[in-house]
């Protein structure tokens, strides 16, 4: 199968445009005159295969996400068709597997489905979340302003992502740089350093031994430590996607000095945004809890949010849990119960999730400062251990012979 994009005429004489998925080109004419369209241009935009293979190589990106919610919400809140909307958006879209999705949502869409329902078909692109978001907007008659909100809501999600990212790339570019380095060095430079040492016959400090030796062993089981090293990252991605291994690292990961702490308030602002942004659409609260436990990706947390829905389904408070737990701070709980008492749970939640944004990037910058100088001096003693190590048995020798 194949996806066209079309220029044609309808039977009121305009011009209209979208894509169509067919075997050939034939076929995608014939299925567009059966909808009363005359043929003005026929393009063919991707394939779903060809000899065999799958093309579909690739993934819809985040960003292809926001910009499709966007537009859409533009379309539908100027009163145009969701099938044309869809048709439009396959046609503007550059990403081929995105407009495949599209193309196949629009199809669903023109034979009866609900829109949300049609999203829900393609989980690998539309999250839960994103779908429920989406059915609310249908039931509650706002869809344009549903969408319109997911896409501002993506968006910040999207920029918190990248500036952890973009903070972490120097410290992670010069520790992989120092490692990368250092086992250069014990490879070529040592051995040639230290071989004249060894003709020396002389008693060697025990720094310089140690260096002597780990160079010795790098040398001889190279391969060895490389298999080594492949081993232990594909076990580590294996125990990862295991349901003990990602029980044990998600407790890791906000249990570890440091950045336990940062990561507990990613959580909170995923908490925080979704739940928000839920309640809004209007999700009832129980169901909006559910999605959200799945949106948040750490179990503990999820274990949490999950046993509050227990509590929410029994006619108490969201912060009945959350009060007890070493999970929450103490001033989310507070701010969740002031937020049920006045009716305002959801304005309340998007003024937590932006304080625990800027939180964030205060404990980034604080980490990024931190961690710079601790590098520069990892490196300096590294660097330092070494010359030591060859330069002191070196003034021995030059003593020896004067």
């Amino acid at each position: 199968m194949a996806v066209y994009k079309y220029r044609a005429r309808n039977s009121q004489g305009r011009i209209t445009v979208g894509a169509v998925e067919a075997g050939n080109e034939a076929e995608a004419a014939d299925l567009l005159m059966d909808k009363g369209l005359i043929v003005l241009s026929l393009t063919e935009t991707s394939s779903s295969s060809k000899k065999g293979f799958n093309i579909n190589i690739g993934r819809v990106k985040h960003k292809d996400i926001v910009i499709f919610s966007r537009q859409l919400s533009v379309m539908i809140s100027a009163t145009v068709p969701i099938v044309q909307s869809l048709k439009i958006l396959a046609q503007q879209t550059v990403n081929p597997i995105f407009i495949e999705k599209i193309v196949e949502i629009a199809n669903d869409v023109d034979g009866g489905m609900k829109l949300s329902d049609a999203l829900g078909k393609h989980k690998k692109v539309f999250s839960h979340f994103y779908v429920a978001m989406v059915r609310s907007g249908e039931t509650s008659g706002r869809l344009d302003e549903v969408l319109e909100y997911l896409a501002d809501q993506m968006e910040k999600d999207y920029d918190l992502v990248s500036r952890i990212k973009g903070a972490m790339i120097y410290p992670i570019f010069i520790v992989s740089g120092m490692i990368a380095v250092g086992a250069l060095m014990m490879i070529f430079v040592v051995p040639q350093m230290t071989q004249m040492l060894k003709e020396t016959n002389t008693e060697l400090p025990f720094l310089t031994r140690i260096l002597i030796g780990t160079s010795d062993f790098i040398q001889g089981n190279l391969w060895l430590i490389g298999g080594i090293v492949i081993a232990i990252v594909v076990f580590f991605r294996f125990w990862l996607s295991s349901k003990p291994g990602k029980i044990t690292w998600d407790a890791v990961k906000i249990n570890i000095p440091i950045f336990g702490s940062l990561f507990k308030k990613i959580y909170i602002v995923r908490f925080t945004r979704s739940l928000s942004t839920l309640i809004r659409g209007g999700v009832p609260i129980a169901v909006a809890l559910k999605i959200t436990a799945e949106v948040v990706d750490n179990r503990a947390y999820e274990k949490l949010i999950r046993d509050t829905v227990e509590e929410v389904e029994g006619g108490n408070s969201i912060a009945t849990l959350f009060v007890k737990s070493d999970l929450v701070p103490k001033m989310l709980s507070q701010m969740i119960v002031i937020g049920e008492r006045t009716g305002k749970l959801d304005n309340v939640l998007e003024k937590l999730s932006e304080f625990y944004s800027r939180e964030i990037d205060n404990l980034v910058q604080g980490l990024t400062s931190l961690i710079e100088p601790l590098i520069l001096v990892i490196m300096g003693i590294g660097v330092g251990g070494m010359v030591a190590a060859i330069m002191l048995p070196m003034f021995k020798v030059a003593q020896s012979i004067s």
